[in-house]
């Protein structure tokens, strides 16, 4: 847990833990930059903490956060999965696709 922080009961880390989850699937048009780093500080976790827990290094972490890297499929469903998450392909409708311009 962050140092800045007081540290925070059981109950309300599972609701921190529970509300970035319902961000992060609210929002499917987040790169994944913005995923990874929405649930880091949504969860009051440093970039060390997180990478440990994620088994991933802290240089990467900050990589991936930053944008200079996508990462590997690999590293993002270890990230993601430190909140139960984890990475899918979804088939797109082809009147979807043309209404989102893709």
């Amino acid at each position: 847990m962050d140092k800045r922080y007081n540290p925070i009961p059981i109950p309300e880390q599972l609701a921190l833990r529970r509300q970035a989850i319902e961000d992060v699937l609210a929002n499917p048009q987040w790169p994944l930059a913005q995923v990874v780093h929405h649930l880091r500080t949504t969860l009051r976790l440093t970039a060390p903490e997180l990478a440990g827990l994620a088994k991933v290094s802290t240089r990467t972490l900050h990589e991936i956060e930053s944008g200079r890297s996508a990462g590997t499929v690999q590293t993002l469903n270890s990230l993601l999965g430190v909140v139960g998450l984890r990475l899918g392909a979804q088939r797109v409708h082809k009147e979807d696709a043309a209404m989102s311009g893709a």
